[in-house]
């Protein structure tokens, strides 16, 4: 029997003592915890100091060579830090105007928004702990996020000084929530993408959910639905470049005058065109409001839309707004533009279809129909939903009164994204699914069989003229060998005479010392050793 003793052992003792907190353990983590918050920091605030001096470098270049650099070098930084702050976002104000009235910027350049988002992915990425502890994860996340901020509030005084001033409450709503997302998803990437468990919070919202709703919800399910929608998303964006490509092509008189009258240097014009890439997206998802049939707004009470156009008055001049179709409904371009939404509706079933019945899965394995409408249905309102996102970022206003409006409406594009993916990728997928899991028909071969039984050699060896005829037996191949001309047959040998060994006779003299043939062995008579 083992004895219980006051040592602190705990061999033999049951329970085993309380593991006592180590202060030196302590000490560490709060050392790890500080020095990965100052880590966080330092990559937030360097983060933020590249994308401001990538902004910088550009316009200090074009200023320079701009033939009128009348503002001066402190109001192009000015300009390069209000143009660092619309990347993410923000709404501008122009304050010198020919009306005299402060006039709004909002209309965001989704390519410039890509600059700080890899910026403060990496730089998060770099500052989180590899070794995955909570300390590290949230020292590196907060840290990086504020660097970031301290960062984009001192370029935020610094802008407000010029003509073109940020707008407080805008800058207060997008930095800060772009630079939580973007060092978020970089402390994710760089623990491998974990998926841990939920927080409480949302763990307790979810409890209280409908059980029918909870069923839905489930993991395959909705993976599935949010291929579909990402899918249906990117068709529809894609489509709309397409669109707008097109346009640009059939207006290509107008693009190009607009181009030349709105400078005559090419510094000028290599501005303007660095501006036009950089809202090639914007234009993207305009493309796709257009061909989803709500369209676009250029200016209040004026829509742009494939069943109808009206002039848009003031429009100023800018290439991509030269290639807005003018022409109404039942011109061939309209007709065109709908096999945007049809095949982003047609994407959607496909995908659902291929997670409801696979195509080298058992039928019975399959989903019902009612499981396949469902996926559908949520991967379209998701699909809205990213539309509607996209559209209420490529738009914004350009100015005051007739301008206030620019770009699509956001709901209106969403609603038109989920009728036209839910309509069209319901009969897909369930057409789909049908075709794969139904049951074949006796004595019919498949079509995998009959691939499988076609070789298409076995047209080009036999030819019409020579059919190469088949045994009428198992044991009649006669026939095969026709075309070949039967062999002579061999003479016969004739028989060896038998071998006969001579009689042993007296062995041959052996000589003991001889000369080697070849070799000059001297006179006769001579000893041969050559002297």
């Amino acid at each position: 029997m083992t004895h219980l003793t006051d040592s602190g052992s705990d061999s033999g003792s049951w329970p085993p003592p309380r593991e006592q907190p180590n202060p030196s353990d302590a000490a560490g983590r709060t050392h790890d915890g500080s020095s990965g918050l100052a880590t966080g920091v330092l990559g937030g605030a360097v983060a933020a100091g590249l994308g401001l001096g990538a902004f910088a470098v550009l316009v200090m270049v074009l200023w320079i060579s701009s033939p009128y650099p009348d503002s001066g070098p402190d109001g192009a930084l000015h300009v390069a830090a209000a143009l660092w702050l619309l990347a993410h976002g923000t709404e501008l104000v122009r304050t010198e105007t020919l009306s005299g009235a402060a006039a709004p910027v909002g209309v965001t350049p989704l390519l410039l928004l890509a600059l700080p988002c890899w910026l403060l992915h990496r730089a998060a990425r770099d500052a989180a702990d590899p070794e995955g502890r909570a300390m590290g994860v949230r020292a590196a996340w907060w840290g990086v996020a504020a660097g970031y901020l301290l960062v984009g509030f001192a370029a935020t005084l610094y802008a407000a000084g010029g003509e073109l001033r940020p707008s407080w409450p805008s800058v207060a709503w997008h930095v800060p929530v772009l630079a939580v997302a973007a060092a978020g998803s970089g402390v994710w990437a760089a623990h491998g993408r974990p998926r841990g468990p939920l927080p409480d919070a949302v763990t307790r919202a979810w409890e209280r959910l409908p059980a029918a709703v909870r069923r839905f919800f489930v993991r395959e399910r909705v993976l599935a639905a949010g291929r579909a929608a990402a899918a249906g998303t990117v068709v529809l964006v894609g489509g709309g470049a397409l669109l707008v490509g097109v346009s640009l092509v059939l207006h290509g008189g107008p693009v190009r005058e607009s181009f030349l009258e709105l400078t005559g240097v090419w510094s000028g014009r290599f501005a303007v065109l660095l501006l036009a890439l950089a809202l090639v997206p914007n234009a993207a998802v305009w493309g796709a409001a257009y061909g989803l049939g709500p369209g676009f707004v250029l200016g209040t009470g004026t829509v742009v839309g494939p069943l109808g156009a009206q002039a848009a008055p003031l429009l100023p001049e800018f290439p991509l707004l030269a290639a807005v179709p003018g022409a109404g409904a039942g011109s061939p371009f309209t007709w065109a533009v709908g096999v945007v939404p049809v095949l982003a509706g047609c994407a959607v079933g496909w995908f659902v279809a291929g997670a409801a019945a696979p195509a080298f899965g058992e039928r019975e394995a399959a989903w019902p129909v009612g499981r396949t409408v469902l996926v559908v249905v949520g991967a379209a309102v998701g699909c809205g939903g990213a539309c509607a996102g996209l559209a209420e970022v490529a738009g914004g206003a350009m100015g005051v009164r007739v301008l206030a409006e620019f770009g699509p409406v956001g709901w209106l594009t969403g609603v038109a994204a989920v009728a036209w993916v839910g309509g069209l990728g319901v009969p897909v997928a369930l057409g789909v699914r049908a075709w794969r899991v139904r049951a074949p028909r006796p004595g019919r071969a498949s079509w995998a069989g009959r691939l499988r039984a076609w070789r298409p050699w076995a047209g080009r060896a036999a030819s019409p003229e020579a059919p190469v005829p088949e045994p009428s037996g198992p044991g009649d191949l006669s026939e095969l060998f026709e075309p070949f001309e039967p062999l002579e047959p061999l003479e016969p040998l004739e028989p060896l005479e038998p071998f006969e060994p001579e009689a042993p006779g007296p062995p041959p003299s052996f000589e003991p010392y001889d000369f080697l043939p070849g070799r000059d062995e001297g006179p006769p008579g001579g000893s041969g050793t050559g002297g």
